[in-house]
């Protein structure tokens, strides 16, 4: 597959996912704050409802699992050795690539993304607080943040937690020698020719959405930094060639429901986009900026909002409102609950959480059929018969991780739209 992302909202054609497993139960409350955790989960519920976006997306599309084909490049020693050179330097523990490497290619895939146990074998280790020497991946199933594709690309995260900085390799890994994918990578922390790198710089999926060929809203925040954008700019300015539009949004730092751009705002359709008013409306000092690099000459002005930018350049877009228009405090609970966080498989189809149903009675009343997922997967409902739907799935313990639809998905091909 040739990867290819032109906009959020083309009919989806392959997407990349982590079912959950032990690394997501290999936490206690005290550890939850620095693994990103608002709480800790309970994995055999959250399977049950992760199952239902699984169901849902193989009815639709082509289904690409991490830890499936991480074990199929592992089964290449050269690829198995660089890999875990990179990981070991990175996390502090070089010469351990040697013994990791002795794991048949299924079992090193599980340790990388479930941990390995830290031996007490010298005094070192013995009085050490931590229980792992790889700590579990326990992000891993917010697949959008660690790559993400940006036209004919994809774009490797530059993490701003270091707890999930092992996602973003296993990622490049998997894009640059898996032969399921058909595509170039680009890496924020890597040298490129012309494009310094900036330690400075962090860029996470959950912030990046195309909206058109030529047209990106980025979000800045505690998880995607300026230096970040700018290496997106940078990288644009170096193609040289016609008019590229970003539009830029400040994020708040907290709550941590702010943590991405998607959590306030995702496209829906080729005329409407789900909004938390508060933060795209609302009066703040959170600023939108929009950036228009013509032949690499970049120009930066200040814009109201992100629908009146994304207006200026051709794109209408009607916000349907998060948590409805009458209860700011309805919109707060269900904006925490990734209420504003949806998943669209085709243009006006769309997944969700069922448990957010002040903003699904909005959507309702602006032209959206609503079904559940199990009516998808067992054949009763057929999506292509509809205009425009929701796909509701089960979201009271997946939604306690802090994402939705969209972070549990990765796209890496979308048909065109025609707008």
């Amino acid at each position: 597959m040739k990867t290819c992302i032109d906009s959020e909202i083309g009919k989806l054609e392959g997407v990349v996912i982590h079912t959950p497993g032990s690394e997501v139960e290999n936490m206690t409350p005290g550890y939850a704050e620095r693994a990103l955790y608002s709480d800790i989960l309970n994995l055999s519920i959250a399977l049950n409802e992760y199952s239902q976006l699984v169901g849902v997306l193989k009815k639709i599309t082509q289904v690409f699992d991490i830890k499936k084909m991480l074990a199929e490049i592992l089964d290449n020693r050269v690829v198995k050795m660089q890999l875990l050179r990179e990981i070991c330097n990175h996390e502090g523990i070089p010469g351990m690539e040697g013994a990791l490497a002795e794991n048949d290619a299924s079992t090193l895939a599980g340790l990388l993304i479930e941990g390995v146990i830290l031996e007490r074998n010298n005094l070192t280790n013995y009085l050490s607080p931590e229980k792992f020497l790889l700590r579990p991946l326990h992000n891993l199933f917010f697949t959008r943040d660690s790559a993400m594709g940006m036209n004919g690309k994809m774009l490797i995260g530059r993490m701003a937690n270091p707890v999930r900085e092992r996602e973003t390799m296993i990622m490049e890994a998997i894009f640059n020698n898996h032969p399921a994918f058909e595509t170039d990578t680009l890496n924020p922390i890597k040298p490129i020719h012309g494009i310094p790198v900036d330690a400075k710089a962090t860029l996470e999926g959950g912030d990046f959405q195309v909206i058109r060929d030529n047209i990106y809203v980025i979000g800045k925040g505690v998880r995607t930094s300026t230096q970040g954008i700018d290496f997106i700019i940078e990288n644009i300015k170096r193609q040289g060639r016609g008019t590229h539009h970003i539009i830029v949004q400040e994020l708040p730092s907290v709550p941590e429901s702010f943590i991405h751009l998607d959590m306030v705002f995702t496209c829906l359709d080729v005329d409407t986009c789900m909004v938390y008013e508060p933060v795209v409306y609302g009066l703040s000092r959170f600023k939108t900026i929009s950036i228009q690099i013509d032949n690499g000459k970049v120009k930066i002005d200040e814009q109201p909002n992100i629908t009146k930018a994304l207006k200026k350049l051709g794109i209408d877009l009607k916000p349907v409102v998060c948590g409805g228009n009458e209860d700011p405090w309805v919109q707060e609970r269900e904006q925490w609950h990734s209420g504003a966080n949806f998943f669209a498989f085709e243009p006006g189809k769309i997944i969700g959480y069922e448990r957010n149903v002040h903003t699904l009675e909005e959507l309702n009343k602006n032209g959206f059929e609503i079904f559940r997922a199990s009516d998808i997967i067992s054949g009763k409902v057929n999506t292509d018969n509809y205009r425009k739907c929701v796909v509701t799935i089960a979201g009271s313990e997946l939604a306690r991780g802090g994402g939705g639809a969209r972070c549990m998905t990765m796209p890496v091909c979308r048909a065109n739209v025609n707008w």
